[in-house]
């Protein structure tokens, strides 16, 4: 299960010629979508189609309809025993229940989408559910429902709250609402660029274009890791002492990061 993913790509669950162009995209993980990106009269033939996928072998997560909606019920109860279901991404998410339900019902790990002022305030509740393995931030939803700008200063709360309640409950670190403009990668690198500031650890997508600008964001510059195994390797001869690199103190936090930035550098 790739839970630690940098870059979630969506796809409409009504378009299965799309699917394996979703998979060579290179994002880190699929999400097949049943909600937002698909009308209501074609819901039933969305889910066949992305059954039908996953029982052929493939593998992706998937996004359901929200736990209020009157298609929720048959979302989670199709999706039970599929073997190449990855887990489910709720929309809506506003309470711990929304997400014990879905995981028991799926019979899988569920990613929170936190998109109104309620699932926000209840962030801490929810990362805490039973099933719960990630938090995400439904940008779009929760700027209509509590009426913020664009300014990154508006974001500042929400981002917070979703970062702390991840941490607190031993989550990974949250996902970042997606990039609305689809043709700018510079937009987009910034937008990732920022959540990553937040301590968010990635961030859904829109389009095959900014799964690119968002592992780039989210991932470590050629310098980094140099200082990172420069680190690494100093810490080695000082015998758990403090050690001085490149004229910075290393003390005990620095390290962990260096060593941090070298794992993730070795797993890709």
């Amino acid at each position: 299960m790739n839970v630690d993913a940098r870059s979630w790509l969506f796809t409409p669950g009504d378009r299965p010629e799309r699917f394996p162009k979703a998979v060579a995209s290179g994002a880190e993980a699929v999400i097949l979508d049943l909600e937002d990106a698909v009308a209501p009269d074609a819901k039933a033939e969305a889910r066949t189609s992305v059954l039908a996928w996953l029982a052929q072998g493939h593998q992706a997560w998937v996004r359901v309809n929200d736990h209020q909606s009157a298609y929720w019920a048959d979302d989670v109860s199709a999706l039970a025993g599929s073997a190449g279901l990855l887990g489910v991404v709720l929309p809506k998410t506003e309470s711990a229940a929304d997400v014990a339900e879905t995981a028991a019902r799926a019979g899988a790990d569920v990613v929170a989408l936190i998109e109104s002022a309620r699932g926000v305030e209840n962030a801490d509740e929810i990362a805490q559910a039973p099933g719960a393995v990630a938090l995400a931030l439904g940008s779009a939803d929760l700027c209509l429902d509590a009426r913020l700008g664009e300014d990154p200063l508006a974001w500042a709360y929400p981002r917070s709250r979703l970062v702390f309640a991840s941490r607190a409950a031993g989550l990974r670190a949250p996902l970042d609402g997606p990039d609305m403009q689809l043709d700018n990668a510079r937009i987009t690198r910034t937008q990732a660029e920022q959540a990553r500031a937040c301590g968010f650890g990635g961030k859904l997508c829109i389009h095959p274009r900014q799964v690119s600008p968002v592992d780039e964001a989210f991932g470590y510059t050629h310098e980094q890791v140099a200082w990172a195994r420069a680190v690494v390797a100093a810490a080695e001869h000082s015998h758990g002492a403090a050690v001085r690199v490149g004229g910075e103190m290393i003390d005990r936090p620095r390290l962990e990061l260096a060593r941090r930035i070298v794992a993730a550098e070795q797993e890709e």
